[in-house]
This record gives C-alpha cells, structure tokens and sequence, in this order.
C-alpha cells in the first residue's frame, strides 16, 4: 500500500465488525464525503471531520444551523462540498429517526445480515465489486428513511469499512483474523 495511514487503517480498522451507533455513523458520514473521491483523501481529513463535526455526535450535528453549515464550508481541513455538509446534517436527523423506529440504527442496519457478516472469498482486487445487490437494496432503504449521497457504492463501502462483509482477500492477515472471530 505505501501510505503509513492508510496501511494502519486496513490492518486495525476496515472490515472488523462495527455495532455501536457513534461509530456506524461517523463511518457513514466518512463514506459520504468520500463520493467521487479517493478513501486516502477522507482518511488523510478525518481527525479535521471528527473536529469539524463534533466528533461525529449526530445529536450535535441534527441540530446544525445555516451559521455552522457555512461555517463548515469554509473549513479547509474537510471535504467543503456544500451538498455533502448539507447531508451530513440530514442524514444526522435521519439517523436518529432510524433509531428511534428500530431500537438504535445497528438494529437497523444489521437486520439485512440478521447480525451476521458476509464474508467473501476474493482472491484478487478486481474480483472486488463496487456494489451487490445487498447494497442496492439497503441503498434503496436508506433513501426512503431520508438519507442522503447513500448510493449503493457509498453503501457497499460503508459494509465493507463497519465488518458487515470481509472483503480481505484471502491472503490477508486480516481475513483470517475476523473468520476466526466471527
């Protein structure tokens, strides 16, 4: 990989199982953010995101105001696209909806896997798909909860980042690791 950084996020973080709601969603703000972009650029930004946006306090974030949100889009250490600001805000008012209809959004999310990680065989990069039809259609569920930029690539990264699918390569360290603690 070549990037200190990004070599520590894969080993310790991408693909271990994710339940608690904070960090569900401050891996879904991430993923929004990093639409269209390379996940190096967000992960590079992500102590300035987790600043900027109160620690991913999706309570704090809900109750932004135009004030903040042009705040936010000023702030040179995060990702300014005035859309994406403007759906981290949203989607922290969907989130809490989605909480409050299913219990905590964990419930919520993990229903599609009845609480059990996918985990894929892949041998090689480009077996690794940019979305499934899983994705699809928890993308097409999100929408209708009201969240925003949650297409299935954003969706399917944000499984692939919160452990509800092991898409190490079987080769990897990390693979066997979570089969093991699965």
């Amino acid at each position: 990989m070549g990037d200190s950084l990004y070599e520590n996020y894969h080993d310790n973080e991408w693909g271990v199982p994710v339940f608690e709601d904070q960090k569900l969603f401050e891996f879904l703000t991430l993923e929004t953010f990093q639409a269209g972009l390379s996940w190096i650029t967000v992960l590079r930004k992500r102590q300035n995101f987790s600043h900027a946006f109160d620690q991913f306090e999706y309570q704090k974030i809900a109750a932004y105001d135009s004030g903040k949100i042009a705040a936010l889009k000023k702030d040179a250490g995060i990702i300014r696209n005035r859309l994406k600001i403007e759906a981290a805000v949203n989607n922290a008012q969907a989130f809490i909806k989605t909480q409050k209809n299913y219990g905590s959004f964990s419930n919520f999310i993990w229903d599609f896997l009845n609480g059990v990680p996918i985990t894929n065989t892949f041998q090689t990069l480009d077996e690794i798909p940019p979305f499934t039809p899983l994705a699809e259609k928890i993308s097409k569920t999100l929408k209708k909860e009201g969240f925003k930029f949650v297409g299935p690539t954003v969706v399917y990264a944000h499984m692939q980042a919160t452990g509800m699918v092991n898409d190490h390569l079987v080769d990897c360290f990390r693979y066997q690791e979570l089969l093991n603690n699965a």
